[in-house]
């Protein structure tokens, strides 16, 4: 039973429940339906006890076989009457929450696809997908326990003290001096059950990091060369045993619980017979009196120990509420403010004004509880970018040269606003990106990197993600324009082959020509390329390029590249150093100067050119 001591320290936030109730709000139809059932439910149980007692003080006690067989045939239809309403009452409890949960799960993916790149940097990708799986699976149960049972045990419960209070109200306060013994063991055994809830969350976050980190095509790669499946194995295998031990300790809890609420309705139940079978040996008590209170108190407990036990499953039903809403208020940073405009079509001019820029803190992009290893605030922030200013004109064709983590791919992240600048400012036609929609932001601007990525889907699939309502002759434009149109007329599926994980069933350069397919097949005004012919052979290279002067012309361009046929062809090159902008100009000039642009391509110029000094 020993646990990570560190979850105990965590607690539920205060609203939680409240936040959880308002998501059944849209629903108020349905849950009054449902609450009309349940008390319509309730007054049916009432009536059998009261049926039970005249069937044994006007029936059996006085030899009336008629009232017996009667009574006897309408508790019996009365028991039918209650099952299906009970099986309205499951099927209305089970509709509401599964409603609520869908309009949860999909709030929280919705809002998990607005936080920044950094945020998708920072997290495991396995504790995510907790969070829309168990966690939220958590919380429907949660929510279905709720209604199916806090509601119909609350309504039964003042029934039948009521129905208790008419036929004796001595013996019900008695019945009411033990509630206590159910109230204590609950709040006890409900905090400690919350707390390995936690716990086990966390384990299967962990559990499916693991996993998709192994079992991705490139994680299986990595694993099957260095060949530590055992570690690997060893390690999976002290989480799952983690969770197995969670899951016995969780049954020991409840078991423990349970025993104890069973034997204080026991000992209720053996006091009533008790007093009763005096009270009745005294004639002050009829026998079907007696009877009937006992059916009421064994009803009574059973509905009592049924709220208890809901109690300890929506004390730790709500750690899954909890962990949800932690995510859910985790605000974007990249997002639109209230006077946003919409970048509107056509030729773009992109302006760079005295941009500085450091990554954000972890508190500002992320969850710790989302992290294997938080990084601390306080660590130092480094700037890494310093008064960056240059202007792209309509058109023009910039590029971003230097040697490796000079800042070139975070000065284009900055343009399509994936990250915020702290000082200076970025606009597209005057209109700095930050009071720009996001949505137009993104459709003005089309970005094919040097690891081109591909869904697991079909090669239309992927191309259609560009532009949805793109007819056939259009893929087959785009694809003819990169270069890649025979080899998918070459396959048997054609359009409708699978990519793989990642696009892993292509080439590096299969991936690129479909990654360029699909920007041309969008068509944007600003074109960024990271690295995107990187991975092309100088043949392919060169038919590519052709066929982006021409889809790409009168569109403006950033290219980061270190391949000399891209550079030659750029209006503008920018040289940057440690997060500065130390040379510009064209090809010819900046090779004149002899600093560091001439340092990184000369030998390029050379292996080219031979006959160049």
């Amino acid at each position: 039973m020993m646990r990570d001591a560190s979850v105990a320290q965590e607690r539920v936030r205060p609203g939680t429940a409240k936040r959880m109730l308002r998501f059944a709000v849209p629903y108020a139809g349905v849950l009054a339906l449902f609450l009309f059932v349940v008390i319509f439910a309730g007054a049916i149980g009432i009536v059998n006890p009261l049926l039970y007692r005249e069937i044994i003080n006007n029936g059996i006690l006085k030899g009336n076989v008629r009232l017996i067989i009667q009574f006897t045939v309408l508790a019996g239809i009365l028991g039918i009457f209650s099952g299906t309403i009970g099986l309205l009452q499951s099927y209305l409890s089970a509709t509401i929450s599964s409603r609520v949960i869908l309009s949860l799960r999909t709030k929280l993916f919705e809002h998990i696809q607005q936080m920044p790149l950094a945020f998708f940097k920072r997290v495991q990708t396995g504790a995510l997908v907790t969070r829309l799986n168990a966690d939220v699976d958590g919380a429907q149960g949660a929510f279905t326990n709720i209604l199916s049972n806090v509601v119909g045990n609350s309504v039964t419960l003042i029934l039948v003290l009521g129905a208790m209070f008419v036929l004796s109200w001595q013996m019900t306060l008695a019945a009411l001096i033990l509630i206590p013994l159910f109230i204590f063991p609950t709040r006890v055994w409900g905090r400690k059950l919350q707390n390995i809830t936690r716990e086990r969350f966390d384990l299967i976050a962990a559990m499916n990091t693991l996993m998709i980190e192994r079992f991705n095509v490139a994680g299986a790669h990595l694993a099957k060369l260095f060949g530590r499946p055992q570690d690997d194995s060893k390690e999976f295998r002290s989480k799952a045993a983690r969770v197995s031990d969670i899951a016995v300790t969780r049954t020991l809890y409840g078991s423990f619980l349970s025993a104890g609420l069973m034997l204080v309705g026991t000992l209720a139940t053996a006091f009533a017979y008790g007093w009763g079978g005096k009270l009745v040996v005294q004639h002050r008590l009829d026998l079907g009196t007696i009877v009937a209170l006992v059916a009421y108190m064994a009803r009574f407990y059973t509905t009592l120990r049924g709220l208890s036990s809901v109690q300890v499953t929506v004390m730790t039903a709500l750690v899954s509420f909890d962990r949800v809403f932690e995510v859910l208020d985790l605000r974007p940073m990249i997002q639109d403010r209230p006077h946003a405009v919409a970048i509107p079509p056509g030729p773009a001019r992109i302006v760079f004004d005295r941009v500085s820029f450091r990554y954000p803190t972890p508190s500002e992009v992320s969850l710790a509880s989302l992290e294997s290893i938080a990084e601390p605030d306080w660590m130092p922030q480094q700037t890494l970018l310093w008064d960056i200013s240059f202007v792209a004109e309509p058109g023009q064709l910039i590029a971003l040269v230097g040697r490796s983590g000079a800042g070139k791919t975070t000065i284009t992240h900055l343009l399509a606003r994936l990250y915020d600048v702290q000082q200076g400012s970025v606009s597209i036609n005057g209109i700095d990106v930050r009071n720009a929609k996001v949505e137009s932001l993104h459709q003005r601007i089309g970005t094919v990197t040097q690891d081109a990525h591909l869904f697991h889907d079909s090669i239309r699939a992927n191309l259609l993600y560009a532009k949805p309502n793109a007819t056939d002759e259009e893929l087959t434009a785009a694809l003819r324009a990169a270069q890649i149109l025979p080899l998918i007329n070459s396959l048997p599926e054609g359009l409708d082959t699978l990519v793989g994980e990642s696009g892993y069933r292509f080439s590096g350069g299969e991936k690129q020509r479909l990654a360029i397919a699909r920007l041309l097949l969008k068509a944007p005004d600003i074109v960024i390329l990271d690295e995107a012919t990187a991975h092309l052979d100088y043949e392919v290279e060169t038919a590519i390029q052709r066929a982006c002067e021409t889809a790409l012309r009168g569109r403006t361009s950033i290219v980061v590249a270190h391949r000399l046929s891209t550079i030659l062809k750029a209006d503008q090159i920018l040289v940057v150093q440690k997060g500065r902008i130390v040379q510009r100009g064209t090809h010819a000039e900046l090779l004149e100067r002899r600093g560091l642009y001439a340092e990184l391509y000369r030998p390029q110029l050379i292996h080219s050119c031979p006959n160049e000094d």
